[in-house]
């Protein structure tokens, strides 16, 4: 049976897993996207080229969801590796983080023995620390984001300390909260006496989710959900990491569905209806600057 529930974000709270380093409250478009305040993208639509063009057909393809990872400015994108990928040692030049849609994903310390992060899982790699990256299954897909680009690849040899640490969050250690675990979730009374389960939960990765602050946030919806998020006149992007919904903008009759990998954001104040069309857990990563609402 479809419940809907409405969560309110409105308080400002610490990661749950630990904090990235300070970001700019600012998210603004790029010029591109000014034109159009609220965007739909599908893996399928996505402009894939390699990821380090040094490496040729050795490195893993990527393609822009918001922003473009080659110029300044924030952007997030996806990466596809193939299957028993690993990267020689290397750094980068800006701070990225890292969620695994498909397959599993190894990122750390060269002599590091391997962790795999599953779907659902959340990492962090600081710019100028010395690190690989390896990949296993048959499909294995992962959402980047930076905060400044561009996004480069540079030797080990060039490695720095910026003062940032790494985090490796598998999924299973993430901190899952809802409406009985903290009192700024706010429900209809009917939801109340609703079975477990049946209303969103959502997990803090980073950042404060206050008026002008960004931060990301995993929200998990249960099966036969629907409701609606709102930016709250911020900039809201947000990534499908698991399952599937079905979306809709505000003032808009097209329908879409958006598989593992998708993207739905606004710019402006926008209304994104949505339902979890399917039987199982529905998992969606957002991001703002400034709190959202899901009702």
């Amino acid at each position: 049976m479809t419940r809907k529930v409405f969560i309110s974000i409105a308080t400002a709270i610490s990661a749950a897993v630990g904090a990235c380093p300070p970001a700019a409250a600012q998210d603004a478009a790029p010029a591109s996207e000014t034109a159009k305040a609220a965007k739909t993208v599908v893996p399928a639509d996505v402009e894939w080229g390699p990821l380090n063009a040094a490496r040729g057909d050795a490195s893993p393809r990527a393609g822009n969801l918001w922003g473009d990872r080659t110029t300044p400015g924030a952007s997030g994108f996806l990466v596809r590796f193939d299957d028993g990928f690993a990267s020689p040692p290397h750094i980068h030049n800006v701070t990225y983080r890292g969620l695994v849609i498909e397959g599993l994903v190894h990122n750390d310390d060269p002599a590091a023995a391997n962790m795999w992060l599953p779907t659902g899982s959340f990492w962090t790699q600081p710019a100028g620390k010395s690190h690989i990256t390896a990949a296993k299954g048959i499909s294995n897909l992962a959402y980047i984001e930076i905060q400044e680009g561009p996004y480069l690849v540079k030797p080990a040899d060039e490695a720095f300390d910026n003062g940032e640490r790494p985090i490796n969050a598998h999924r299973s250690n993430l901190v899952w909260l809802d409406a009985t675990d903290i009192d700024w979730f706010k429900i209809p009374d009917s939801a109340e006496t609703a079975e477990p389960g049946s209303f969103p939960q959502m997990a803090f990765l980073w950042g404060r989710p206050q008026q002008g602050e960004l931060s990301g946030t995993l929200v998990k919806l249960p099966a036969g959900f629907t409701g609606e998020i709102r930016g709250n006149n911020s900039p809201l992007r947000a990534v499908v990491i698991q399952g599937e919904i079905n979306h809709r903008l505000d003032g808009e009759n097209e329908v879409k569905t958006l598989p593992p990998g998708s993207y739905f954001g606004s710019t402006d104040v926008t209304v994104h209806s949505f339902t979890n069309m399917t039987e199982e857990t529905t998992i969606i990563y957002i991001r703002t600057s400034g709190p959202f609402t899901i009702g």
